[in-house]
């Protein structure tokens, strides 16, 4: 799979924005993750902008009027004393506060008011307001240290917001970490140690015990076991010999590789893979409109909260600076902030979570959809079966033992190139038998082969063998041999002395993967489906075995496509799990299409989520991940929205014949309480087990 070259053209950035480089993957953290009203901006800017506002704050505080009265003390008076809190406040407005400014003119010339026209409103009123009062305009009482202890919560309820969102993405930062800066390239003059981003491909590298893959190439030399679960979510180390991928950022075990480079930079694995998480996660699903409608409606409902608070205040009698002061704290406390942060916050951690166990979302709406799946096609070859021969079923004459007819059958096949005889040669390794040698071996054209193991002669093939060969076939063989053929499998026979010793039925072979995936699907009520281009007794037997409940056999190519519409047409919702060309269409056209990472770079283009590890079971996890999700998306939607049903008319003073008022702090410190809660809740989302 190389899925990471098709964005290449989209992506190529250049390090001036003081993002870090390594290895030529470009590693800035995408903070904003589709929470736009802080691009460009960082939780370490937040961080100083209200470590400074608050230093500025605490004496606009202490001389504030206000406060003296309710803790019954008298600060020091002297000559200007009474311009500290003007001259702080001003400070901390124009300071602390321009990035709201700045953030609600993008609002407005977006035409897209939300929070930041929220707080700027809040912020600016209370601001011209004091500077009225203090000008002597009208008579009432300034609110310096409420718009000074505004400003201030404002900017750490953005900086843990911020830093949530940073956390969300930071496996993605812990893959780019993983690449060495240097690599040791190896060529005639011999070993030379050289930056990473000069590695260019078919270069060969020499990766030592315990050291990182520095790039993306194939094994020219050595046998290790590497640890991939970072990029593959697969805990168990994969091992490595001559001719085999190994991917950038994976860690070596205990052997030395030498390996030909075939993708650095922007090119590798690793690379793509940060791409489509990033772009996920700024991508924007169903649920992340309705969020933004959300927060716009409310930032709308607050501003016109406000504009009737001021009126009926005035109405009933209240002095100016009481109204203001409500119409202050109604502002405050109605900013869409928790709605703006319900979904993205939720969508950059699911994303991560999804890629931490090999699930790649492409696009947020196809796993958005996937908590609604009642049906899942797979593709049957190389996704349901390995795409492979092996011997599925063997059956031997009396007095002998399968594996040392299986033992002699692989040696006889051991120097033929056929599929068949691969598929032979490869369940006895995979058995871990050990491959006698062959001597004489012969191909008998249209027949089989011959060859002699161990001074013995053999034969092997079908039914023509045995007709030329005029052999004696025990009644138990010809019956599995004819089980074999009624599911479309090939019987092969092993032949001594005219004799048929034993017969193996070789068919492509089933994925012990699929069984447990097909088992998890139909436990969460999902239909399972199966296209293929085999015959139909083909399809049925592998059916039959992994209990799927529809079969699409004698499908060509072409006509995928229109069998996911024919069930859809029934009213389902539909996923598609491919890997090859031919499978895009369909892919494209399900409502949700799977593919498989090992597939075509064109199949992974056509899918929602991609498979890392072309593991079938990593499917009824997609549901898993789409259902918990779409609860935590839901959760925070609810908080963030209710909460303002309640807080509202408590800002605006409905309670005060009771003596219940709020400030304008206590409005933003209740305001950011709501964030945090929305941000504990999708923090929460990390423990999900898929």
């Amino acid at each position: 799979m190389n899925q990471n070259s098709h964005h290449d053209h989209h992506h190529q950035a250049a390090p001036s924005d003081g993002g870090e480089v390594r290895g030529g993957i470009r590693k800035t953290p995408v903070v904003h993750a589709g929470h736009d009203q802080h691009a460009g901006h960082s939780p370490e800017m937040f961080r100083d902008k209200f470590w400074l506002s608050l230093i500025l704050t605490v004496p606009v505080v202490f001389w504030a009027a206000h406060i003296q009265m309710i803790f019954r003390y008298q600060a020091p008076e002297f000559p200007g004393s009474t311009w500290i809190s003007p001259v702080l406040g001003t400070a901390v407005f124009l300071y602390g506060g321009l990035v709201f400014l700045k953030g609600a003119w993008r609002e407005l010339r977006a035409r897209l008011p939300g929070m930041m026209v929220l707080i700027s409103l809040a912020i600016s009123v209370a601001f011209i307001f004091s500077w009225v009062v203090q000008l002597g305009f009208i008579r009432a009482d300034a609110i310096w240290w409420e718009l000074a202890t505004l400003v201030t919560i404002m900017l750490l309820g953005h900086w843990i917001e911020m830093r949530s969102i940073s956390q969300a993405q930071g496996a993605l930062q812990e893959l780019a970490k993983l690449l060495p800066d240097t690599a040791t390239r190896v060529s005639e003059q011999g070993e030379e140690t050289v930056p990473v981003n000069e590695l260019r491909e078919g270069d060969i590298v020499l990766v030592r015990p315990g050291e990182s893959v520095p790039a993306d190439g194939l094994v020219q030399k050595g046998t290790s076991d590497l640890n991939e679960a970072l990029i593959t979510g697969e805990s168990m180390p994969v091992k490595k010999k001559e001719g085999d991928e190994v991917i950038a950022a994976t860690i070596n075990g205990e052997g030395s590789l030498r390996i030909q480079v075939t993708g650095t930079g922007e090119k590798t694995k690793l690379s793509g893979i940060m791409r489509l998480v990033a772009d996920a996660q700024t991508s924007k699903s169903r649920a992340q409109h309705l969020a933004d409608r959300a927060a716009r409606a409310l930032a709308g409902v607050a501003i016109v909260a406000g504009v009737v608070t001021l009126v009926v205040w005035q109405f009933l009698g209240a002095s100016i600076d009481f109204s203001i002061i409500r119409v202050v704290t109604v502002l405050v406390i109605a900013c869409p902030h928790a709605l703006g942060l319900a979904v993205p916050l939720v969508v950059a951690i699911s994303t991560t979570l999804g890629a931490q166990n090999g699930l790649l979302v492409r696009d947020r709406r196809g796993l958005e959809e996937a908590r609604n799946l009642d049906t899942v096609i797979f593709d049957k070859t190389g996704t349901l079966t390995l795409g492979e021969f092996r011997v599925v079923e063997m059956s031997v004459a009396e007095g002998e033992s399968e594996d040392s007819m299986l033992r002699i059958a692989a040696g006889v096949e051991s120097e033929s190139e056929h599929p068949i005889a691969r598929g032979i040669v490869k369940t006895a390794v995979e058995r871990k038998l050990d491959v006698p040698q062959a001597a004489g071996f012969r191909a008998v054209t249209g027949k089989g082969v011959a060859a002699s193991v161990g001074g013995v002669d053999y034969h092997m093939g079908g039914p023509a063998l045995l007709k030329s060969e005029n052999a004696q076939v025990p009644d138990t063989l010809r019956k599995a041999a004819d089980t074999a053929a009624g599911r479309g499998q090939a019987a092969i026979y092993l032949l001594r002395d005219s004799k048929a010793r034993a017969v193996f039925a070789v068919a492509d072979a089933i994925r012990e993967e699929s069984r447990e995936a097909i088992r998890e699907l139909h436990a969460r009520g999902i239909e399972v489906a199966m296209l293929t281009g085999d015959a139909q007794s083909v399809a049925d037997a592998v059916a039959a075995e992994l209990d799927i409940d529809t079969v699409f056999a004698q499908v060509l190519p072409e006509d995928k496509a229109a069998k996911v519409r024919e069930l859809q047409d029934q009213g389902k919702k539909v996923a598609m799990v491919g890997d090859g060309v031919n499978d895009a269409p369909a892919l494209a056209t399900a409502d949700i299409g799977i593919a498989i990472g090992a597939g075509t770079d064109v199949a992974v283009e056509a899918g929602h989520i991609v498979l890392v590890r072309s593991d079938p079971r990593d499917i009824p996890k997609i549901v898993e991940l789409s259902r918990v999700t779409y609860r935590k998306m839901l959760q925070n939607l609810w908080w963030a929205a209710g909460y303002n049903i309640f807080a509202i008319p408590l800002a605006a003073g409905v309670l005060n014949a009771w003596g219940i008022l709020l400030t304008p702090a206590l409005g933003a410190v209740l305001m950011s309480a709501s964030t945090v809660v929305v941000a504990i809740n999708a923090q929460l989302l990390k423990r999900a087990q898929l």
